[in-house]
């Protein structure tokens, strides 16, 4: 199957409506179809969409970014983390799991001797819905192929 750039405004909102994010009044999303870069629920139904269509797709939390996992909080002495004058509230860290997965980590609370990080996506746990709506479905390039993600509308923008 050929990959496809999705190029997509959407507007994010919690089960009871309230806005948390939205690419209306900004760049549209860009991302490489079948890439892990949108919650594969909602590129599910993305996939059946065409250029112009728009569409409300409301999704559980386990389809969305997970149930909220209490394992996922965890304390670590201050003196285990890289130079922790630095580490406040929110700072965040990428850890590898013993699975070889990684997994990013915020400071939630912080004590003189321990730190509290939370493993969840800020989302996990919460019902979400978005409105979404196709800009441009297109080929991917074989440049976007290689790097693994999608570029500007007019040209290679890279991170």
């Amino acid at each position: 199957m050929k990959k496809t750039v999705i190029t997509f405004h959407y507007t994010l909102k919690n089960s009871k409506g309230t806005q948390i994010e939205s690419s209306k009044n900004a760049e549209p999303m860009r991302a490489l179809a079948g890439m892990g870069q949108i919650i594969p629920a909602l590129e599910a139904e993305m996939s059946t969409m065409k250029k112009g269509d728009k569409k409300t797709v409301a999704l559980d939390a386990k389809d969305a970014y997970g149930e909220f996992d209490e394992s996922l909080i965890v304390n670590v002495p201050r003196s285990e983390l890289p130079d922790n004058s630095k580490i406040k509230e929110g700072t965040q860290f990428q850890s590898e799991l013993p699975d070889g997965r990684h997994q990013v980590f915020t400071v939630t609370k912080m004590t003189t001797s321990d730190v509290t990080m939370d493993g969840n996506h800020p989302l996990a746990g919460q019902d979400l819905v978005f409105d979404v709506e196709i800009v441009e479905i297109r080929d991917a390039t074989e440049e976007e192929l290689q790097h693994g993600h999608a570029h500007g509308g007019d040209g290679h923008h890279h991170h």
